[in-house]
């Protein structure tokens, strides 16, 4: 059975984003259990220099459409960066994983061989074929920054395991 690139990006990239508001939703419930105001864990960061929760939500859900996108030859949408809660956050994950899974499978069709550029900054584009593109960048990506959302969460007392980042609370 071929593999194809519809299922190795949308269905990958829908399955950890899905993951990723399940451990929001277990963000959302320690705060409240603790009487933590949520804002504060919306903005911690693991270090100074890196971006706190919310943008880590934010990063995840725009690299996973951007990928989708230029692999389907289509223009990403643009969402705006103003999500303050987690529901509002769960939100924007549900609306990525909609548009992803709204693209049809024949968009994808020769998407391993499609040449892709991916803008890193002002001065420099980065250039790939489709495959590699999404297993050398857009896969490792979006899992840094649900990874790093995880210990963002972890670190502040949220009680998640290895079955919460895998399973988004599934019975595994």
């Amino acid at each position: 059975m071929k593999i194809s690139m519809h299922s190795m990006s949308v269905d990958v990239l829908s399955n950890i984003l899905g993951n990723l508001s399940w451990l929001l939703e277990k963000g959302e419930a320690h705060a409240t259990a603790k009487k933590i105001d949520p804002s504060v864990l919306l903005a911690s960061r693991l270090a100074p220099d890196m971006f706190p929760l919310t943008r880590q939500v934010q990063v995840a859900c725009d690299i996973a459409k951007n990928s989708v996108s230029r692999l389907a030859g289509l223009e990403p949408p643009r969402f705006e960066d103003n999500e303050t809660s987690f529901e509002q956050l769960r939100a924007r994950i549900a609306r990525t994983v909609a548009f992803m899974k709204g693209l049809p499978a024949k968009d994808f069709e020769n998407s391993e061989t499609r040449d892709i550029r991916v803008p890193a900054g002002p001065d420099r584009t980065l250039e790939f074929k489709g495959l590699p593109f999404l297993q050398t960048w857009a896969i490792p990506h979006v899992f840094f920054h649900v990874t790093t959302a995880y210990n963002i969460l972890r670190h502040n007392g949220v009680e998640l395991g290895k079955a919460d980042y895998i399973g988004g609370g599934k019975q595994l």
